[in-house]
């Protein structure tokens, strides 16, 4: 299988391109997208034949969750438990953009998609391309990035191409990413009183700090 080329303008993707790709995901398909760091692997995550199918292509580990990349504040209301303030104020101040946050997985989550951790990773892309497939699929999207396990991450579609020419039925080449630097992963404790940083990437510690305070 040689994976399917689908060139989609990154500041105006095109509507018929974008249900294509939608529809392939709805499907239960893999699919290889931009976002507005890495490239990622797109998938339903609804689907557990879709998410086992990520880390088999991966060779990722089991026990690592998967992050989810969303349209909305009230999309993530769905996904999760009751959102604490802090959840608010962080999504308030760096949404649409490379932060994610770790927060308690709603109980209508797969627990495969979880890692049966209880915990769920969701971020708002500043990238048109995967905001517009979200949409219409009317579905979050998987946001692991598009490489195999211990291989860099991928900035263009070439280099997606080159890790998994033959395991993806289409990859989205959407030109290369804006930022080639990994998010700040932040994760909320169930209170909400609490906070630790779990990943320092495109948004630095202090900015985060200067929101939540420094705990």
């Amino acid at each position: 299988m040689h994976a399917e080329i689908l060139k989609i303008k990154a500041h105006e993707p095109e509507p018929s391109l974008v249900s294509y790709t939608a529809e392939r995901i709805r499907r239960g398909q893999v699919v290889g997208m931009p976002t507005d760091t890495f490239y990622g692997l797109a998938a339903d995550p609804f689907n557990l034949h879709a998410v086992e199918r990520i880390y088999e292509i991966k060779s990722r580990n089991r026990h690592k969750p998967l992050s989810l990349l969303i349209e909305s504040v009230e999309q993530a209301e769905h996904l999760a438990k009751p959102l604490p303030d802090e959840f608010h104020l962080l999504a308030e101040k760096f949404w649409p953009g490379p932060l994610t946050i770790v927060v308690p997985a709603s109980p209508k989550l797969p627990l495969k998609v979880t890692a049966n951790t209880g915990n769920i990773a969701v971020r708002i892309p500043a990238a048109e391309i995967p905001v517009a497939v979200i949409r219409a699929a009317g579905l979050p999207l998987t946001a692991t990035s598009a490489n195999l396990s211990g291989m860099p991450e991928c900035t263009d579609a070439a280099g997606v191409k080159l890790q998994f020419e033959d395991r993806l039925p289409v990859i989205v080449d959407g030109g290369p990413c804006p930022v080639s630097i990994l998010s700040t992963i932040v994760q909320l404790s169930d209170s909400g009183r609490r906070w630790r940083l779990l990943r320092e990437g495109a948004i630095p510690l202090q900015q985060i700090e200067a929101i939540l305070g420094d705990q």
